[in-house]
């Protein structure tokens, strides 16, 4: 967990960590949704392709090419 403190403009300073956890650069879009419970998520909006590359590879499982999905599918 992470501290951070609200300025009287209502601005607050995203952790290090957290910026660096999430890939977070200047510039980037956040998105904030309050819950009913007090919990505030905040999820990046804007993602650039190449930070997209290897998201959805899993470490161990075995790739499958294009061509054999199209297969499987039809």
């Amino acid at each position: 967990m992470a501290d951070t403190t609200l300025t009287s403009k209502g601005q607050t300073t995203i952790p290090k960590e957290i910026r660096e956890r999430l890939g977070l650069a200047a510039g980037d879009k956040l998105s904030f949704t309050a819950l009913s419970d007090g919990t505030v998520v905040m999820r990046a909006k804007t993602r650039r392709l190449l930070d997209l590359a290897g998201s959805l590879a899993r470490p161990g499982q075995p790739t499958v090419a294009v061509a054999d999905m199209k297969r499987l599918r039809d």
